[in-house]
């Protein structure tokens, strides 16, 4: 059984884990569709989580996944769109730029690993693309504010290959699992016209992963791999209304007698 929960959105997080309460399920795996782990998307998705259960009396067992940026499934289909993405577009570009949202530089500092999981996913990407350290650059998103966030910043870098008259570059973002207004507009329109205004040539964005198979794949593999020993194959949800059902008339005959 699989619900879906949105921390600002609907449906919500508490309508998905009352559907799979309503089902008997006494064990949820909860799955942020974040592949790189930070305090403010993955963290925050479980605390939304956590608010509700806070308010349950019969807490369902519950296990998290906190990351999958080397997972090789991930890396496998994010490659395989890549590819596509260049056969049907004439081949590798000049650049391809791997762009990451970005976060202030003291989440870092703090112990944040997601710096470091940008960058292996970056790495392992380019790998599996056959690119070599020229071939490909990493920048980061989204900053906002005064204070420092995370190098390179996107902008300045579509700035600067601009200016050097770079013939063509890909953009992808492979933190996102799905496209949103941030990727479509601010990667997919508000970074071309940087870069084109700055003396640049051709600019693609390679879509997210959205509904490829590839992905659909990635996601199941990954999730049962932490189902492993831990839900039973033969479960069903039949078996565990009848469980319920009996464990409320045994409370109700205890409390006939009392």
């Amino acid at each position: 059984t699989v619900e879906l929960g949105m921390s600002y959105g609907n449906p919500s997080m508490q309508s998905a884990i009352e559907k799979l309460k309503a089902q008997h399920c006494d064990r949820i795996l909860v799955f942020p569709l974040y592949p790189q782990y930070a305090a403010s998307s993955t963290a925050s998705a479980l605390d939304a989580v956590w608010r509700v259960l806070l308010k349950m009396r019969n807490v369902p067992a519950i296990r998290t996944i906190g990351h999958y940026h080397d997972h090789p499934a991930y890396i496998a289909a994010l490659a395989q769109s890549v590819n596509e993405h260049w056969r049907i577009n004439g081949g590798k570009p000049d650049k391809l730029v791997m762009s990451f949202h970005g976060l202030p530089k003291f989440h870092l500092l703090k112990g944040d690993p997601y710096h470091c999981e940008c960058h292996k996913t970056a790495r392992l990407l380019a790998e599996a693309l056959g690119l070599t350290k020229d071939d490909y650059l990493v920048a980061f998103q989204s900053r906002f504010g005064k204070q420092e966030w995370l190098k390179p910043y996107l902008a300045n870098t579509l700035l600067g290959l601009g200016r050097a008259k770079t013939k063509r570059i890909d953009v992808i973002c492979p933190g996102f699992s799905s496209d949103c207004l941030e990727t479509l507009e601010e990667i997919a329109i508000e970074g071309k016209h940087i870069f084109q205004s700055n003396g640049g040539g051709a600019y693609n964005y390679i879509p997210a992963l959205n509904e490829n198979e590839a992905w659909i794949h990635a996601m199941t593999e990954i999730a049962l791999e932490n189902l492993q020993g831990w839900v039973l194959p033969e479960w069903d949800s039949l078996r565990a209304k009848k469980v319920a059902e009996m464990t409320q008339l045994r409370a109700q005959a205890l409390q006939s007698l009392n």
